[in-house]
């Protein structure tokens, strides 16, 4: 199966997803005349992945066609959308309600998709995952622009049904995945059994638990960063428009890192080293835009530190694949997605707490959090023990 299949399916889903954030804040002012309501349908597309995230991993770890639970996770998403596009026509609580739904299977195309990367795409590993990446970064980037190019052509109601068009295709795409089950345990535990036992594993395998906290901690300052980027602006243009070329140049210098490992795998140094390199190299790029007056400089030096995290990426999805037993492997991908989304708005919210005129400062913090979570890393063992598939190893703590 090639790559160009797994993107086209990954691509639509996460690109529709990071484009409802720019697309219903605008809906809510357009429709109800409300900025508070467009927090909260943000929030409520967002919050429940976190929750969702341990279950949509045990049920694709026990599924037996793992596919099908993606389509479906994309119809749900897709007709989601499409009826959120009739805020202000029908009622909110209503449109609340179908975006937390859609929110709570989320988890499926995002971590749970990653987990089966390696299967979905031949060739080396670290080609699957700079491919994985890739459609992560392309979400992250095209989304939020396709939803504001709707929106200026058309309006926010036009922007939600051309994002729950773009889940369809993904849907459609995914109909063609041939995603083979993982192993099933000895035993079949409940599902609060079956999360109790990949929580521990987590915790408790060493080199899985140093890459999860790595990447947690660093999802805390890039959720800081558009804040940020809005001190910037403001203490350097005075228009808090200008912070978008920050916050793009770091989504285009992602992206161009993450095609560059798809094309070109790094595959001579060790994984666990090029994810604290590239977290190293992203923190003290941060930190000199913190220092380099004026936004053109802010701007070259963000997106220099985006490309930074390509390889980033990609080398902590690997490093996840490598520590985590089959039987356990989506729940152990979803989770750790989900931490990161809630470090990330943890970090937004931090950063909004932080007086004016600050920016400087919250942008030297956020390439401190980069570096430490490279410091982290410090505690992944040299020559870790490969992971055993079999369920009595998946539940051994500390190996």
């Amino acid at each position: 199966m090639h790559s160009a299949r797994y993107l086209s399916a990954a691509v639509p889903l996460r690109l529709a997803s990071a484009g409802t954030a720019a697309a219903l804040p605008v809906l809510a002012v357009q429709e109800v005349h409300s900025i508070a309501v467009g927090g909260g349908l943000v929030a409520a597309s967002l919050a429940p992945s976190v929750l969702a995230a341990p279950i949509a991993g045990v049920l694709l770890d026990r599924s037996r066609h793992p596919g099908r639970l993606m389509v479906l996770s994309g119809v749900v998403t897709a007709v989601a959308f499409a009826l959120a596009a009739f805020l202000g026509q029908i009622p909110t609580p209503v449109v609340v309600l179908v975006l937390i739904v859609a929110g709570a299977v989320t988890p499926f195309f995002m971590g749970g998709m990653s987990s089966f990367v390696t299967d979905a795409v031949p060739g080396p590993a670290e080609r699957a995952f700079g491919a994985d990446a890739l459609a992560y970064n392309i979400g992250s980037v095209a989304g939020p622009a396709i939803a504001a190019a709707a929106i200026t052509l058309g309006s926010g109601r036009i922007s939600m049904f051309v994002l729950a068009a773009i889940a369809a295709v993904g849907t459609i795409a995914c109909l063609l995945l041939k995603l083979p089950p993982h192993p099933e345990h000895s035993d079949r535990p409940s599902i609060l059994r079956e999360i109790a036992r990949g929580s521990r594993f987590i915790v408790t395998h060493r080199p899985l638990a140093a890459v999860t906290a790595s990447g947690t901690l660093n999802q805390l300052g890039q959720g800081a960063l558009p804040i940020a980027a809005i001190g910037v602006a403001m203490a350097t243009t005075q228009h808090e428009s200008d912070a978008a070329w920050i916050v793009t140049s770091f989504a285009i210098g992602a992206l161009l890192g993450s095609l560059a490992v798809t094309v070109r795998p790094i595959r001579r140094i060790p994984a666990a080293v090029v994810m604290a390199a590239a977290a190293v190299v992203t923190g003290l790029l941060t930190i000199a835009a913190a220092l380099v007056p004026g936004l053109p400089g802010a701007i070259v030096l963000i997106g220099l530190s985006g490309i930074a995290t390509g390889p980033g990426v990609a080398a902590m999805l690997l490093l996840r694949t490598r520590h985590s037993p089959r039987p356990l492997r989506s729940q152990v991908f979803t989770v750790a997605a989900g931490l990161r989304a809630t470090a990330a708005a943890v970090g937004a919210g931090l950063a909004g707490l932080l007086p004016g005129g600050t920016a400087g400062t919250l942008l030297a913090l956020i390439g401190v959090t980069w570096i430490a979570s490279a410091v982290i890393l410090a505690a992944y063992p040299r020559h870790p023990a490969p992971v055993d598939d079999s369920t009595t190893s998946a539940t051994r703590p500390g190996k």
